[in-house]
Order: C-alpha cells, then sequence, then structure tokens
C-alpha cells in the first residue's frame, strides 16, 4: 500500500515550451553537437504545436566521453522536466525492469516505478544509460523487458509486476545512451531514433577544455583566475600529444592532475600565480605519452596505412606484408577477426588473378609465401573495411614497389576489385589527419557521409573517392 500510494500516479511538471530559452541552455553547456540540438529544438516545436507528446525514443550514440549523459540533463534543463537516471550496464534480470511478483520474498517494484517514486511526477526526463550494455540469463531478457517500456503502443498500460495495476509511462521522456549499436537487439533499436554523437576534432576540444572544463576544475581545485592561466599553445599540446581519444574525459583528468599540482605549489611552495606553457605542462606530466612515430612517413615496400573505427574513436593501422620463398602458404597474424581474415583472403585472391597485369609470374605465388600483420598484436581488430589496404601492401611486397608515404585508405574489397561503402567516415579521416596523412582514399559510395562532414574535419586532407581497386593502384605507385 506504502508503495502503491508513493507513485506519482496524477502529479506532473509543468513543461517548458520555450524554444529561445532551450536554445540558449543547449548552447551553453555543450560546444558544437548541432544535429543533436536541432532534433531537441523540433521536439519541443512539435510538442507545442500539436500539444501531443512526442513518441520517438531518443538515442545519443557515440564513443565514450563525448558528453552523452550530459546533453541529456540539458535537456531536461531546457524542457523544464525533472530528472533522473537508470544506470544499465550489466542489468540481466528482467525483474530490474518489470519488478518481482509478490509472492516471492524480498519482492520490489522494479526500476521505472522506483525512478519515479524518486522524482515525485509522472513526467520526468527518464535517462537509460548504456542500454547496449545489458544482458540476458536465465531470469529472462531485459532488453525484451524494455521494449514494453519504450514502445508507445504499449507504455501507457506498463504493468509492474509488484504492482499489478497499469501505469501511464506515455508522458514519461525517455533518452537512452549506448557506445556500440551492433550490441543493441534489432526491435528494440526499431523503437529509438537514434543521434550519433561523434568525435570531437582537436578544435572541438581545445573549446570544450578552455570553455567548460579548465573551468570545472578549477572550482574542484580552488582555484581562481588570479592564480591560474592556462595558455593556448600549452592546452593544445595538452590535448595532441598527451590523449588520444574521441572524447574529453581523458583530457579532463589531465586538467585536473595539472590543477591539482598548482594547487599544491600555491598552498605549499607559496607560488602568487602559475602560467601553464608548454614546459609547465611536460615538468608536471612527464614526457608526453604520444610522440608521432618518426618513420610512418617514409616510403616502404610492403607496409600502407589503413584507417579502422573502433568503439572510442578512429585510429590508424599500419598494415605490412613480407614475401618469403615457400610453398605458397598465407599467414595473417595480428589478433585478427573472421571478418578482417576472410578480406585478407579476398586482397590476395585479387591481387593474383591481376597477375598478368602487374608482370608478376605465373608461379610466384606457388613459390612464396605471403605474410600478413598488422601490428599492436594484443588490441583484437575485426571488420572489412582494410580490404583495400591490404590489396595495395600485398602488390607492394609481390612487386616490390615501394608505396607513396602520404597515404592512408579505408574501403573494402571483392573479389572483382570493387571499393565499397565503410562506416565511422569522421573519425578515421580524424585518425588520417593526425598521422599527419594528406591524402585519403575513400570509397565512392560514402560520397554523401563526406558532405555532411565540416570544414575542420576535412581541411588539410586531399579525399579520393575510388569505385574500383585499380583507381587506388594507379595513384599509390606514383612516387
Amino acid at each position: 500500500i506504502e508503495t502503491m500510494l508513493s507513485v506519482p500516479w496524477e502529479e506532473m511538471s509543468e513543461d517548458s515550451t520555450d524554444l529561445d530559452r532551450a536554445q540558449e541552455i543547449l548552447d551553453e553547456d555543450h560546444y558544437g553537437m548541432e544535429k543533436v540540438k536541432e532534433r531537441v529544438l523540433e521536439y519541443l516545436a512539435a510538442r507545442a504545436m500539436s500539444g501531443k507528446k512526442d513518441a520517438a525514443i531518443l538515442c545519443l550514440v557515440g564513443p565514450p566521453g563525448t558528453g552523452k549523459t550530459s546533453i541529456a540533463k540539458s535537456i531536461a534543463r531546457a524542457t523544464n522536466k525533472k530528472y533522473v537516471r537508470l544506470s544499465l550496464g550489466g542489468v540481466r534480470d528482467e525483474s530490474e525492469i518489470r519488478g518481482h511478483r509478490k509472492t516471492y520474498v524480498g519482492a520490489m517494484p522494479g526500476r521505472i516505478v522506483d525512478a519515479l517514486r524518486k522524482v515525485k511526477v509522472r513526467n520526468p526526463l527518464m535517462l537509460l544509460d548504456e542500454i547496449d550494455k545489458t544482458g540476458k540469463d536465465q531470469r529472462g531478457d531485459t532488453a525484451s523487458a524494455l521494449l514494453e517500456v519504450l514502445d508507445p503502443e504499449q507504455n501507457e498500460n506498463f504493468t509492474d509486476h509488484y504492482l499489478e495495476v497499469a501505469l501511464n509511462l506515455s508522458d514519461v521522456l525517455f533518452i537512452a545512451t549506448a557506445n556500440d549499436l551492433s550490441t543493441i537487439p534489432r526491435p528494440l533499436l526499431d523503437r529509438m531514433e537514434i543521434i550519433e554523437v561523434t568525435s570531437y576534432t582537436e578544435n572541438e576540444k581545445y573549446h570544450i577544455a578552455n570553455d567548460y572544463l579548465v573551468k570545472k576544475q578549477m572550482e574542484a581545485n580552488g582555484l581562481d583566475d588570479t592564480q591560474i592561466h592556462w595558455k593556448e599553445d600549452a592546452l593544445r599540446f595538452l590535448i595532441t600529444d598527451y590523449t588520444r581519444e574521441a572524447g574529453v574525459r581523458n583530457l579532463e583528468r589531465r586538467i585536473g592532475q595539472v590543477s591539482r599540482k598548482v594547487t599544491r605549489d600555491i598552498y605549499q611552495k607559496k607560488h602568487r600565480k602559475v602560467t601553464i606553457t608548454k614546459k609547465v605542462i611536460k615538468d608536471y606530466l612527464g614526457r608526453p605519452v604520444y610522440e608521432w612515430e618518426k618513420d610512418t612517413l617514409r616510403d616502404h615496400v610492403g607496409i600502407v596505412h589503413g584507417l579502422a573505427w573502433t568503439a572510442v574513436g578512429g585510429v590508424t593501422l599500419k598494415i605490412e606484408v613480407n614475401v618469403m620463398p615457400g610453398k605458397g602458404a598465407i599467414q595473417v597474424t595480428g589478433s585478427l577477426g573472421n571478418v578482417m581474415k576472410e578480406s585478407a583472403q579476398a586482397a590476395i585472391s585479387y591481387i593474383r588473378s591481376q597477375s598478368r597485369k602487374y608482370k608478376i609470374k605465373q608461379d610466384f605465388f606457388e613459390k612464396h609465401d605471403i605474410h600478413i600483420h598488422i601490428p599492436e598484436g594484443a588490441v583484437p581488430k575485426d571488420g572489412p573495411s582494410a580490404g583495400i589496404t591490404m590489396a595495395t601492401a600485398i602488390l607492394s611486397a609481390v612487386t616490390n614497389r615501394a608505396v607513396r608515404p602520404d597515404v592512408a585508405m579505408t574501403g573494402e574489397i571483392t573479389l572483382r576489385g570493387r571499393v565499397l561503402a565503410i562506416g565511422g567516415l569522421k573519425e578515421k579521416l580524424l585518425a588520417a589527419k593526425a598521422a599527419g596523412v594528406s591524402l585519403v582514399f575513400v570509397p565512392a559510395d560514402n560520397r554523401a557521409d563526406y558532405e555532411e562532414l565540416t570544414d575542420e574535419v576535412t581541411t588539410g586532407l586531399c579525399v579520393r573517392f575510388v569505385t574500383h581497386m585499380r583507381e587506388v593502384i594507379k595513384e599509390v605507385f606514383e612516387a
């Protein structure tokens, strides 16, 4: 009875539909993120005009540290809703969502009802954090239980097993966050509108650090503007040489480290003001963590730069191929998944089929062994987008011709040499820029993705759109 009485059956907070104020709040709290902000303002406009609740469930997807949880807080502030967060990471029991039946010892309502009791209104903003990390076991499937919660057709009559009375969830604004869509079951994904929160460019990281993170860490460590001053080149040096991530969480930790050392200097050594320069950062944090490899931009035979997308942003892969006298064995190493191994087989088959064109002896592949290796062997890698990179590296090693050093590429290859589309283009181009590459080969099918990118991402890169492997080969062996 106490639980029934504590559920907000009718209590509602008054939502704000002032778009100008909402835009001000979103711009004040977050730098960039134009697509996310635009979608939130569309949601508010539609609700103000029609008076109906928007049925769409927003799902913010992106690498860790890109501000997914904090944008949900800003949306709550902009819409004047109460904010409540449900962390779903590692939840395996369906009863966590639907509640336990009263017949069990220790039975209690599910997390949804619990959250509503906590905020005391029936129309809060409910953040379903880490929705991609739910699991299933013998006690049921959490994702399937969430289908009822997130389906606007069903959630007007959501029944918690503990309450056993229909509860209307249609007034709740649900926002979900995830790092990786591939682990979310298809029916659940179908009920959500996906908004990508992509990796930040170096310039965006600088603005976020300068406008938000530095002030936040100054407050946390008892400092003010008269005691610490960050020089612009020092902050940019911290971003490029001490962090390499898609988001800004690690960057915030580094700024916190520097701030704590300044606090100690002022408190213990009686310094009046510390100006943060590159030299001061080196003194405080030691030598840079990410010093660029100096030999990466030299031309080598059998070494080509590939581009890969990971859950924490884009990375460059150096694909190496060696050819040795042998009996035609093919070895692929570097902790590769099945898809990538098959991609390597397709690349070899294509090069073999083109032997005559590239003046490779007919019996070459029978008398030689080929070893393909991708360094950082402890890091698992998978996906088809290294296909054209592997084909280029194999041709380079077999014909003993060096590949242009300033080139990186991404694209899936077919047995006929066609280049197919890839995902994560923005992250891959940012990784290419960070590695000092100037020419990038991208599948022609990704042209639309490229046109959506800002100048900040594309400036300084020459991007070539290719449909066939021969277009790549023609250019990379010119130098």
